[in-house]
């Protein structure tokens, strides 16, 4: 069983980490594990909540324009609960979330145009309604509210279990990275290093990565202009 565990793993990391779509990324700071490299791979092999990373990776997707990591880390996530879909343009007759379709829906253009947000992004709180707007269920917790104790426990209760998943906001210059603030998926927590993989869906910019809780938590702590409100994270169930 632990072998197949292992390759299992395995061929998912060599997809999500095509070297084709790695070759550009940016270097990263020293207190990040690259997930495509031989200890982000071990942390994974070693995680004791790693539910969310088979279904998540999956479904993986690079956002499609830079303002769009929102939308591609929602669409991830409701093709992985197995939400009703519209039918897609480019597959049609089939019925699946993309970047494309995400704004079909009446219900999500109420919440935010997908003209803005291919301009400015979107915020925490427009995350959970675009969610909700397609059927999910959303708890949205902002990092003003939150310890890093009970930051860290909600994370890894979800990340222990099937069919929820989390989406961090968070802003990338507190872990050395590319400033501004982002939007992907949590895959998987490691207890020994006390470190969350992030499914970064910026693959030409990043790889994923593992980071410390505390530094994740920091950064959801930080101020969004835009909502006048701090990051912070959604749960997200059926």
């Amino acid at each position: 069983m632990q072998s197949k565990i292992f390759w299992g793993l395995m061929l998912v990391s060599l997809a999500l980490n095509n070297p084709k779509t790695l070759a550009q990324t940016l270097p990263l700071s020293p207190q990040l594990i690259p997930f495509n490299s031989s200890q982000g791979e071990q942390l994974l092999l070693d995680s004791q909540a790693r539910q969310d990373y088979f279904l998540l990776s999956n479904q993986f997707v690079t956002q499609i324009n830079q303002a769009y990591c929102g939308v591609a880390s929602s669409v991830m996530v409701l093709n992985a609960l197995g939400l009703s879909a519209p039918e897609s343009r480019q597959y049609k007759p089939f019925h699946v979330f993309t970047q494309e379709n995400f704004f079909d829906r009446e219900e999500t253009k109420k919440v935010v145009s997908a003209d803005l947000v291919s301009r400015r992004g979107m915020t925490l709180a427009q995350l959970g309604d675009l969610l909700i707007s397609h059927g999910a269920k959303v708890k949205v917790y902002y990092g003003s509210d939150i310890d890093l104790d009970r930051f860290r426990f909600l994370l890894l209760q979800n990340l222990s279990k099937r069919d929820n998943f989390a989406i961090v906001n968070y802003l990338r210059k507190t872990i050395g990275q590319e400033r501004g603030g982002h939007i992907s998926p949590i895959a998987a927590y490691n207890q020994r290093t006390d470190r969350f993989l992030i499914l970064d869906v910026s693959r030409y910019k990043y790889p994923p990565v593992w980071v410390k809780a505390i530094d994740l938590w920091q950064e959801i702590k930080t101020t969004d202009a835009d909502a006048g409100k701090t990051r912070g994270f959604v749960l997200v169930t059926k």
